[in-house]
């Protein structure tokens, strides 16, 4: 992760570019916040649509255990509550439900990826699943899956056509084998640039402010978004890219107050 995190930084100077800000959701979420670790004086800020706990672990694990009967020490929001408890359904029932995909990525990706690069009708299966479930856990129970509900087909089958022609699926699973299951130095490590933190509300990891805050110790904006689920950038484009020039309008300022 921190080697992919070094290359962007690279890019980005031999670009020109001396100061920037940084986005990213899912892995971009990881190797973003590793950017601003890194370099933290070339990160003028950092927006993030997704993230998952490294730090504060007391904390974290009051809020968890308390939250629910005293909501407002921890900060927590109605949909904080909704989407953590009952705690035995939301964090683990649905974990176990929804992170088989994972557990294989991370042991066996090169057995089930080939038989993926095999068959386009496999991998378009293995793919849109994700795009069902991810966008919204209701969506499991539907038929077709609630695909069209948020995306057309092309851009759908442009996804996965982008796996397909460069037969890329292998190496993006072993992804998981060489990250998963790691703690690197840097997971313990606080992130002191500005933070935008985007909160859509069907996200797959429910992430509350306080939990950010743990490890973001610059956290600027935290946004409740009106709609919207883990595939932020392709689901809702404009409330994502509204909330970014929010948050980019608010760093600058303050920069400039400085």
């Amino acid at each position: 992760m921190e080697t992919l995190s070094r290359i962007f930084i690279k890019l980005m100077k031999r670009l020109g570019f001396q100061h920037f800000y940084a986005q990213g959701g899912d892995w971009g979420w990881q190797i973003t916040t590793n950017m601003a670790q890194l370099e933290p004086k070339m990160v003028t800020g950092l927006y993030l649509n997704f993230a998952s706990v490294t730090m504060g672990g007391l904390i974290v694990t009051l809020s968890i255990m308390f939250g629910r009967h005293f909501p407002k020490p921890f900060g927590f929001t109605d949909l904080d509550i909704q989407r953590l408890y009952p705690l035995m359904d939301k964090l683990v029932v649905e974990s176990i439900k929804e992170s088989g995909f994972m557990h294989i990525q991370a042991t066996k990706p090169d057995t089930a990826g080939r038989g993926l690069n095999d068959s386009p009708v496999g991998l378009a299966a293995y793919i849109l699943e994700k795009f069902s479930t991810a966008t919204n856990f209701d969506f499991r129970n539907l038929e077709d899956g609630g695909l069209t509900r948020k995306f057309s087909l092309d851009d759908l089958l442009t996804n996965i056509m982008i796996y397909w022609t460069s037969g890329c699926i292998v190496s993006s699973m072993r992804f998981y084998k060489e990250n998963v299951g790691l703690a690197p130095p840097h997971t313990k490590i606080p992130v002191v640039v500005p933070t935008g933190f985007a909160c859509f509300p069907n996200e797959v990891m429910p992430m509350p402010k306080l939990w950010v805050q743990q490890k973001y110790h610059n956290l600027v904006s935290y946004t409740l978004m009106a709609r919207g689920g883990h595939f932020a950038a392709m689901e809702e484009p404009q409330l994502l890219a509204e909330d970014i020039h929010k948050f980019v309008r608010t760093v600058e300022k303050k920069t400039k107050t400085q």
